[in-house]
């Protein structure tokens, strides 16, 4: 192995500080992982930056004691070395130096499209949701569109700026649709390219604070009495344990605790796992649920299917783990499909979509004039068990919350339900009467 000279991480340390790459609290983690890399394949110069990170997580994971998210960590800062603090030194010094005095220029994207795929990769490293995926390159797709008429350069923040205050000001978008463009733009010009982003802020959008809508019981009990079958046992749980749709679809067996009345949500928003609450009162219909499923399950065995995807890389530490009855999905999909990110034809759990539409036929059938949709049944779940006196922080637990801030907006919604207050017009109305 061969060390990278010159290479101060005193200097690598000041760049990610001045640049705010990385939180001044996790700087020092960050500089071990990098001199750790740069002592193993980091040194070899026989290796591509892209195979001598890739050796690099691989050796991590081997090990086996070392928790996930420090290997996504150790990865993250192998890529802020390669991609930004490199590509610096390339354009104050003009080139990349190598092992063994090497000189190469630093690999940039040639082309938009080039760019995107290499966004793609980027994703999936960091192990961002499929639809975290789906939706930045969607918005790309549109900066490229916007790039193509108009003519700009693809690659300068100047350009993004364009692109943003077009969805404003043209295209009249919401705050919350700008800043999911705003999310991907700065992506693809920060983590891939290495730009300076910082005046980007200035096209960021705000917004005021809101209330989510929520649901009385009596609206909870009309939805949820309009909609039976295995859609009703889903949007029932959603409610009861203030589950998210698409942690909802993606429950495995093993995720269900009947003893102790727990539900495990793995991997939920920000890679967090958490447990909840398993109503008591859905245990009979949840086990019937599952005795049909491992039924059909059994047979997809015998058939020589009944595989499901794991997630990262079980698959490769427990090669059977995949067939066997605790990792299926709680509410498979009606038919088998090809998993979008491997290829692999196997069955998925049941698409979000189908339950958002069971959810809008139900508002129609109970005639709720409110603009809601499955997440609403996680806004009452929420407001319920504040209105009955459950602590705040045991609230935040149970959704998932990083702050009990988060939390606290209930807070407001569940005054406006208990509020004692009269309308001073109904007060003068009365005494007038």
């Amino acid at each position: 192995m061969h060390n990278l000279q010159p290479i101060d991480l005193h200097d690598v340390e000041a760049y990610w500080k001045s640049r705010n790459l990385v939180d001044e609290r996790h700087l020092g983690y960050y500089i071990r992982w990098l001199q750790r890399f740069l002592a193993g394949p980091g040194g070899d110069s026989r290796l591509s930056a892209q195979d001598a990170q890739q050796v690099f997580v691989e050796q991590l994971d081997r090990k086996g004691d070392i928790p996930e998210w420090q290997i996504r960590q150790a990865a993250r800062a192998v890529e802020l070395f390669q991609k930004h603090y490199l590509r610096y030194r390339a354009e104050t010094n003009g080139t990349e130096t190598l092992p063994d005095g090497q000189v190469s220029p630093v690999s940039i994207p040639p082309t938009l499209a080039a760019a995107m795929a290499e966004t793609q990769r980027l994703i999936r490293i960091r192990h961002y949701a499929y639809r975290t995926e789906q939706t930045y390159l969607a918005w790309l797709s549109q900066y490229r569109n916007f790039v193509e008429k108009s003519g700009l350069p693809w690659d300068v923040p100047d350009t993004a700026r364009a692109f943003l205050a077009q969805l404003a000001l043209q295209r009249n978008v919401a705050a919350s649709t700008q800043n999911q463009a705003f999310s991907a733009v700065l992506f693809l010009l920060r983590e891939v390219l290495g730009r300076d982003t910082v005046m980007l802020n200035s096209v960021r959008a705000k917004r005021g604070p809101y209330l989510p809508v929520v649901f009385s019981e009596r609206e909870v009990t009309q939805v949820l009495g309009s909609v039976d079958g295995t859609a009703g046992l889903m949007l029932r749980l959603i409610y009861g344990g203030g589950l998210r749709v698409g942690e909802c679809v993606s429950l495995r067996v093993k995720d269900l605790d009947f003893d102790q009345g727990i539900l495990y949500v793995r991997r939920g928003k920000g890679d967090k796992d958490r447990s909840t609450l398993l109503p008591n009162c859905l245990l009979g219909a949840l086990k019937n649920h599952l005795a049909r499923i491992q039924e059909n399950h059994n047979k997809e065995l015998a058939e020589g299917h009944g595989d499901v995807e794991l997630p990262f890389e079980l698959a490769a530490k427990y090669p059977k783990a995949a067939w066997e009855w605790a990792w299926q999905y709680v509410f498979p999909a009606k038919d088998r499909s090809v998993d979008p990110r491997s290829g692999t034809a196997r069955r998925h759990h049941i698409n979000e979509d189908a339950l958002q539409r069971v959810m809008r036929q139900a508002l129609v059938r109970s005639g709720i004039p409110k603009h809601a949709g499955v997440h609403t049944l996680r806004h009452s779940f929420a407001t319920h068990l504040l209105m009955r006196g459950v602590n705040i922080r045991e609230v935040q637990e149970y959704l998932g919350h990083k702050s009990v801030e988060t939390t606290m907006i209930y807070t407001h919604v569940m005054r406006g339900l208990n509020s004692t207050a009269v309308s001073p017009l109904d007060a003068l109305e009365k005494s007038v009467g």
